[in-house]
């Protein structure tokens, strides 16, 4: 199966969002301010067409298969966060949502692996190894020393395959009083 990873374009927020939503659940509630699915999506769809926010899509890549979005990654540097996660605030108070403190999810020397979510159907067929590799790359050529991500506690297969990439559990974490596992590879 051939698989290209390219920079995301706007005219993929309606397959990214979809995937996005499904890696963070409850999350994706509380970073829209919404509650029905639509509006979630709708809104998540709004983040991704800006520039100020962590699920924009300059900080979002794209998998590839036949021309098909078969997955997706959100990355960015730990140290851009704070200022993408006040810009979230801003946004949610500017439309009148509930306004969640948004939690820090990586250390700013960190490059950061938000979400990184496969298609239902290509799940299974190495898609995902290919996207850490991918932000292995991406880190490094950035000049980071180390990469992280959360993983929920519950999700051992996931914690599994992340280990057996070379990441290791270096701290518990939480997020939205949610519990995880902060996992980081040494470069």
């Amino acid at each position: 199966m051939m698989i290209t990873v390219r920079n995301a374009e706007l005219a993929d927020g309606k397959f990214v969002a979809p995937l996005i939503i499904e890696a963070i659940g409850d999350i994706a509630n509380r970073m829209t301010g919404e509650t029905e699915p639509k509006a979630i999506e709708s809104e998540l769809i709004t983040l991704f067409e800006r520039t100020d926010n962590r699920h924009s899509y300059l900080n979002t890549y794209v998998a590839e298969h036949n021309g098909q979005v078969v997955g997706t990654l959100v990355i960015y540097s730990g140290d851009a966060a704070p200022q993408m996660d006040a810009n979230l605030e801003t946004w949610l108070q500017e439309k009148g949502a509930k306004t969640p403190k948004v939690d820090k999810e990586a250390h700013e020397d960190e490059y950061y692996v938000d979400t990184i979510c496969i298609n239902p159907d290509f799940r299974g067929k190495g898609i995902g190894t290919i996207l850490l590799e991918f932000s292995e790359q991406l880190a490094r050529e950035k000049g980071y020393k180390k990469i992280s991500l959360n993983v929920e506690t519950q999700k051992e297969k996931a914690r599994k395959l992340y280990e057996r990439m070379g990441y290791v559990v270096t701290e518990p974490w939480t997020i939205i009083d949610e519990p995880f596992h902060h996992m980081v590879k040494t470069l």
